[in-house]
């Protein structure tokens, strides 16, 4: 019996030893800082918040008309660019149904017209009247002569909205052993784009499939909707 309260009094000191001597793991915990040893408060002024709210503006939507209210938290779309003003119209109610906040953009660009089949580097008219005879021998009787102020004398062949039309009678002018060639034809022109902003979470996945990947401008290339 006395052994058995030696030992329990001999593993009491051991365990006050080892509480008092052993160090215990760090954990992780609130401390508790004075003040006074964090140094001087921090001061933003309005001048660097305002530069940084005009950075943000111009990187989202180009500088051009756009609101900064309409880039927070969103995303800008460009739809264009669209030939008439009607067709914007319909675009920007599509959107507007939506319940998107959408404006009209106008401002001048090029358009396309069509693909322009043609012959170059005709020497003069009389040349261009022979070879317009030849054409119209095999077929293509509705060819004429076009005098340039850069390239000089032409034979228009036609101007085609469909691109297979115009490879048609560029392969039929070849065959009569004529050099022709197709070109986009393109005229100045006011055009619009529609823009907008997506509400977060809004893609534009859709857009893109409606009106194709290339009317369809996204990111920094976007212009912000206006306020109106």
């Amino acid at each position: 019996m006395k052994n058995i309260l030696m030992a329990l009094i001999l593993a009491n000191v051991l365990y006050f030893l080892w509480e008092r001597f052993i160090d215990e793991p760090e954990e992780s915990g609130v401390v508790v800082v004075a003040e006074s040893v964090l140094g001087p408060p921090l001061v933003v002024s309005r001048s660097t918040v305002a530069e940084a709210a005009t950075s943000v503006g111009a990187v989202l939507g180009s500088g051009k008309s756009s609101d900064l209210a309409a880039v927070v938290g969103r995303s800008c779309v460009s739809i264009g660019p669209f030939k008439s003003n009607g067709d914007a119209d319909g675009a920007l109610a599509e959107f507007e149904r939506d319940g998107m906040r959408a404006s009209i953009r106008t401002t001048q660009g090029q358009v396309f017209v069509g693909h322009w089949v043609q012959i170059r580097n005709i020497p003069d008219r009389d040349a261009g009247n022979a070879i317009l005879e030849q054409l119209r021998i095999g077929g293509l009787g509705d060819a004429y002569l076009v005098p340039t102020d850069d390239e000089g004398m032409k034979i228009s062949l036609g101007l085609f909205g469909e691109m297979s039309r115009a490879e048609r009678v560029e392969l039929q002018a070849k065959s009569l052993d004529l050099d022709a060639d197709i070109t986009p034809r393109m005229r100045d022109a006011t055009i619009f784009f529609v823009d907008i902003g997506l509400p977060p979470g809004r893609g534009a996945g859709a857009m893109i499939e409606k009106y194709g990947e290339e009317k369809v401008l996204l990111r920094e290339q976007a212009t912000c909707p206006r306020l109106n």
